[in-house]
């Protein structure tokens, strides 16, 4: 019998709550954290962050004791490996040194997880030269993840799954297209997010490769401060609520032009390192797919199939401002 579970992002500027029991979403809200609370992927303040889930669950009935948790940030690091096949105490013990090139800081500190993205017939067979394996990796600081979980602690939770949301993306993705998965179509999710823009390639539900661009709406929003003089926070307000159609102020639509430019050439990057591929579809998530002038930029300069980010989600059709809870919806989701 599913469980009810609580699926929480913590982005740059917004909360996201999504209560689940499995495929079925039960209750869903996003609410702006107050400024600075959330700086680089840090919460500057576990306390206030814990009083901001508990009185947001309270005021929206979402009563739950499990959570999950997506993770991100400078110091979570995510890495599709190869590593000869082996049995699973030997994986664990060697897994950790496929990211020592990559963390600076002891590898005792961190904790590591891993997906097959092999196949059961691929390891029959071997993968390129025979007897090797595909693994999607991840490894998160200890400290973190000990501090996320005292946190939802204190909002009355428990921590009972943390994962990224390039995880989040594939369960959703085979959720969404069973049929695609087996046939290894491509997809690529797009999070237009506050602060940047990230963009994951998938073949099937096997990650492929993560492009983040250091683009995001605070860029839109830093013109709008400047075109009508004010400061950042009403210039947040101005820009979301479309105030005197300052979305499709010329400065705004050329900074659109440059954010598309940008994801068209990470997408030619990937084609140029996958010379197979025949990606055609992007699903779009994030603050940024509310910004129509934003979406209609992307759709001409990629000249590709766009997406809502309703249909990465169970009956996401029916469940509003879908593009904000794609990877709260995705961490609840096996």
């Amino acid at each position: 019998m599913a469980r009810n579970l609580l699926g929480i992002d913590i982005g740059g500027n917004c909360l996201k709550l999504v209560l689940t029991n499995g495929t079925k979403i039960l209750n869903a809200v996003c609410v702006e954290m107050p400024d600075n609370l959330v700086i680089d992927g840090r919460i500057v303040s576990p306390d206030a962050m814990a009083d901001l889930i508990r009185e947001t669950m309270k005021a929206n009935g979402m009563k739950c004791r499990d959570a999950a948790l997506s993770v991100y940030g400078p110091s979570v690091y995510v890495r599709n490996i190869t590593m000869p096949q082996m049995s699973v105490e030997q994986l664990e013990y060697n897994l950790p040194y496929e990211f020592k090139d990559y963390i600076n800081d002891e590898l005792k500190n961190y904790v590591f997880d891993y997906a097959m993205q092999s196949t059961l017939e691929e390891l029959e067979m071997g993968t390129g030269e025979r007897g090797t394996m595909d693994l999607f990796a991840v490894a998160v600081p200890k400290e973190m993840l000990q501090e996320r979980s005292n946190l939802l602690r204190k909002a009355g939770l428990k921590l009972v799954k943390a994962a990224p949301d390039v995880s989040g993306y594939a369960s959703l993705i085979r959720l969404m297209d069973p049929e695609g998965v087996r046939r290894k179509r491509e997809y690529c999710v797009i999070d237009l997010g506050y602060n940047s823009i990230g963009m994951d390639m998938y073949r099937g539900d096997c990650h492929m490769i993560t492009r983040v661009l250091d683009y995001g709406l605070h860029e839109m929003e830093n013109i709008v401060a400047d075109i009508f003089n004010v400061d950042i926070h009403l210039a947040h307000t101005y820009f979301l609520k479309n105030h005197e159609d300052c979305q499709n102020h010329e400065r705004c639509k050329d900074m659109y032009d440059s954010i598309a430019v940008e994801m068209l050439r990470a997408v030619n990057f990937y084609s140029f390192n996958h010379p197979d591929s025949d990606l055609s579809d992007i699903w779009i998530c994030g603050g940024g797919a509310e910004i129509p002038p934003l979406m209609d930029t992307i759709k001409t300069r990629l000249e590709m199939e766009v997406h809502s980010a309703a249909e990465l989600i169970p009956d996401g059709d029916k469940l509003g401002r879908a593009s904000l809870f794609v990877q709260a919806v995705g961490v609840t989701q096996d």
